[in-house]
């Protein structure tokens, strides 16, 4: 993972790709979990547009979201738009949600000086690595994500479910299975109970798809962590998560799972017009801390509840 398909000739381009081999690329891609379409003419961001629309239909909106993203046109937006000497850890995409896009696509605009990988792991070996006791527990008691929007603090809920009118915020939420609480001072806490493992809708894999170990406190990096505590009750962290009963993951469950997701990883660098296609129920993704001027366009398509 990836899999990787490189073009034949000099300048060809990707539609050209896309039009003859559509049907064969999108089986590698339920199989593998990952394309990597490197040496292909893309076109810039118009024409990784139109690689989105050819491979899945239109590009979604980014809604509902849990980083900082910036739109570059329609929507593509930039990777998440957080310092380069960061990890992001490993993680499907919106898997907090209750739809979520079944596939998504990266493109490289501009590669990084030294690393700035985006690793990838099968969560299908992860799913098998975790320990059973732990994993029943999980699918037993579900897991939940509590996220509080501090009005001076973070990114604002204005933000996040892209209007400013609370009732639609409360309507969008009800309809999706998460609990709205609005706090003293304009704030919002939300609760949102989930599976921690799904049926992929074309394998019928089964696959370990869930945010508890990318949103748990313990995963942050040490400094923020500590800061953010310093700041914050643990009841009132801008997110964290529990068992679907509301009851405290132990810390080194968590440090289990992540143990599991870093040893299914793996990684390539990037290069300069390399598109990256992902089956999100398959494939989770995170970024590496870089050093230059890294630019990755990233688009999500084809919405699904599994």
């Amino acid at each position: 993972m990836p899999y990787l398909v490189t073009r034949e000739s000099a300048g060809a381009e990707i539609g050209e790709l896309i039009r003859a081999e559509r049907a064969g690329l999108r089986k590698i891609l339920n199989e593998r979990g990952a394309l990597l379409l490197r040496g292909f003419s893309v076109g810039g961001v118009d024409g990784f547009d139109a690689v989105v629309r050819a491979l899945s239909g239109p590009p979604l909106t980014y809604s509902e979201r849990s980083s900082p993203r910036s739109t570059i046109k329609g929507q593509v937006y930039t990777s998440t738009d957080y310092p380069p000497e960061e990890e992001i850890f490993l993680h499907n995409e919106n898997s907090y949600q209750a739809v979520w896009p079944l596939t998504l696509y990266f493109y490289c605009r501009q590669a990084p000086a030294t690393r700035g990988a985006t690793p990838l792991a099968d969560i299908r070996k992860v799913y098998r690595a975790i320990d059973p006791t732990i994993r029943e527990e999980f699918v037993r008691r579900g897991w939940m994500v509590v996220r509080n929007f501090h009005g001076s603090f973070g990114t604002s809920w204005q933000q996040i479910f892209n209007t400013d009118d609370r009732d639609a915020v409360t309507a969008y939420c009800a309809s999706n299975g998460i609990e709205t609480e609005w706090r003293d001072g304009g704030g919002l806490r939300t609760r949102a109970v989930r599976r921690p493992v799904h049926t992929h809708p074309v394998s019928g894999e089964t696959v370990w798809f869930n945010h508890a170990t990318f949103f748990h406190v313990t995963t942050l990096p040490r400094d923020v962590r500590e800061g953010v505590l310093e700041i914050f009750d643990e009841e009132d962290l801008p997110t964290n998560t529990y068992y679907g009963d509301g009851g405290r993951i132990p810390d080194d469950v968590i440090g289990h799972l992540r143990d599991c997701y870093r040893a299914a990883t793996t990684r390539f660098d990037w290069q300069y017009d390399d598109v990256l296609v992902v089956d999100n129920m398959l494939a989770a993704h995170g970024r590496e801390p870089f050093t230059g001027p890294r630019q990755i366009a990233v688009a999500m398509a084809e919405p699904s509840n599994a």
